[in-house]
């Protein structure tokens, strides 16, 4: 689950360096690829589970936070579904990959073929 997380917040936040680490990790880890293709597109799809597609709402959420609040009831659903370590655990991951993020582009990285 955290490599879904670093792919889809990566890609909100638009940083290539670190969508071609982190599906190149997901390959390693033996995610289906079609997790990874579609991960875009996760809410329109029955590929994911529903703690899956809970973690990725999650993640846009908080990726988005000015934007919008992460809301109760997406919190209230996370919890039945997560314990309180397992929460704070996507958070932290959340979190790390957002300020990862924000490092790798702001210090110029490209992915460069």
């Amino acid at each position: 689950m955290q490599e879904l997380i670093k792919i889809r917040v990566s890609q909100i936040n638009g940083c290539a360096f670190c969508l071609n680490m982190h599906t190149t990790d997901a390959r390693k880890r033996g995610i289906d690829e079609k997790k990874i293709y579609l991960l875009n597109a996760w809410e329109d799809t029955n590929i994911y589970n529903d703690a899956e597609k809970l973690a990725l709402e999650l993640a846009e959420h908080v990726t988005l936070i000015s934007n919008h609040k992460v809301p109760k009831e997406l919190y209230n659903r996370v919890r039945e579904k997560y314990s309180e370590k397992e929460y704070a655990d996507l958070i932290f991951t959340i979190a790390q990959i957002n300020t990862w993020n924000r490092i790798s582009i702001s210090m110029g990285n490209e992915y460069n073929v």
